[in-house]
C-alpha cells in the first residue's frame, strides 16, 4: 500500500525506486529515489497520545534545516514528511559517550539559534506533565502496567521539585542515538515530533541517559555546555532530570503497546530496558541525595 501512496506524491521527477527503512519505533519510513536524488519519505499520523502533531513536527523539520541543524524538507502533507537523504552514518550509544562536548556544542547551538526561525504557535515539553498525561492515558486504557503508577507519579513529582529555574530554550527533546546523524564534515539531528519549547536541562539528562554516559562523560557535556563547572542544584537538577527522561521514555513505550504496532517493534522490551536504566538512575540519585 505505501508503494503505491508513494508513487502518487506529487514531488518527484522522473523515474522512482523506494526501499524501506528500518528501525523507527513508531513511524514508516522509506528511502526514495527520483531524477533529483535521494530522500526520505516518513509517514505518521498526529499521535494525540503522545503529544505528536505532524504540523508542529514539519514545521520544527523546517526551522531545524533553516538553522543548519537538519536536512531539507522537500515536501509534506498530512500523513507525510518528504526530507532530503544524507547518506550520513547513523549513531550508536558508543559514538554519543565518546563524544560529550561535541553533542554539548551541538545543543547549545541548536537550543539558540532555533528561536529565531521557529514559527506558529510556541509548543511546550515539560517531562513531568507528560509523565502525568501518559499515566492518565495508561489507567484509561486498564494498561498492565497500571500498578506500577502510583509509585511512578510520586517519584515524578520528587524529581520535578528538584529542577533549578533555568532559561526557556528550544529542544529537541528526543535524543536517542538514532537521532543523531554524522557525515564526513559535520553532525545532524532529525526527527522533530517532540521538538518545543523547554529547557536545556531535559536535552542534556536525556542525552546522557540515552547513551549510558559514565559521571565523567556527563561532566565534560555540562562544562562544555554551560561553559563552567555545575554546582550542586544543577547536578541534582540535572541527575532529577535523567530519572525523568528515563522514565518518560519507560511510559513512551506502555503507551505505544496499547495504540501503536511499527513492524519489528517491541514496546515491552523497550519498556523494559528503560525502567531498568530509571532503576539504576534513581539507586544513585537517592545514594546522592537521600531517599524519594
Amino acid at each position: 500500500m505505501s508503494i503505491e501512496r508513494i508513487r502518487g506524491l506529487p514531488c518527484w521527477q522522473g523515474e522512482v525506486s523506494a526501499t524501506i527503512l528500518k528501525g523507527g519505533l513508531s513511524n514508516e519510513s522509506w528511502k526514495v529515489t527520483d531524477g533529483r536524488g535521494a530522500h526520505v519519505v516518513r509517514f505518521g499520523m498526529d499521535f494525540p497520545f503522545h503529544h505528536v502533531f505532524r504540523d508542529r513536527e514539519v514545521m520544527a523539520a523546517r526551522a531545524a534545516h533553516a538553522a543548519g541543524f537538519a536536512p531539507r524538507v522537500d515536501y509534506s502533507a498530512p500523513g507525510v514528511m518528504v526530507s532530503e537523504f544524507l547518506g550520513a552514518r547513523t549513531w550508536a550509544e558508543a559514538d554519543m559517550r565518546a563524544a560529550p562536548t561535541r553533542i554539548a556544542d551541538l545543543l547549545r547551538d541548536f537550543h539558540l539559534d532555533m528561536p529565531a526561525h521557529v514559527t506558529g504557535p510556541g509548543a511546550i515539553f515539560w517531562v513531568f506533565h507528560v509523565v502525568r498525561d501518559y499515566a492518565r492515558t495508561l489507567v484509561d486504557k486498564d494498561s498492565r502496567f497500571s500498578p506500577n503508577l502510583p509509585r511512578l507519579l510520586a517519584v515524578n513529582s520528587a524529581l520535578e521539585a528538584a529542577q533549578v529555574p533555568m532559561p526557556i530554550v528550544f529542544g529537541h527533546h528526543d535524543l536517542l542515538p538514532g537521532n543523531f546523524l554524522e557525515d564526513d564534515s559535520r553532525l545532524w539531528l532529525i526527527d522533530f515530533e517532540y521538538a518545543a519549547f523547554g529547557t536545556a536541562m531535559f536535552d542534556l539528562a536525556g542525552a546522557a541517559g540515552n547513551a549510558g554516559m559514565s559521571t565523567e562523560e556527563e561532566e565534560a557535556m555540562l562544562v562544555a555546555y554551560f561553559g563552567r563547572a555545575p554546582d550542586a542544584a544543577t547536578w541534582q537538577s540535572f541527575a532529577a532530570m535523567k530519572s525523568a527522561a528515563l522514565m518518560r521514555e519507560a511510559m513512551w513505550a506502555m503507551v505505544s503497546e496499547i495504540f501503536l504496532a511499527a513492524p519489528g517493534a517491541d514496546y515491552d522490551a523497550h519498556a523494559q530496558e528503560y525502567l531498568g536504566r530509571l532503576q539504576t538512575a534513581l539507586e544513585v540519585y537517592q545514594t546522592t541525595y537521600g531517599k524519594i
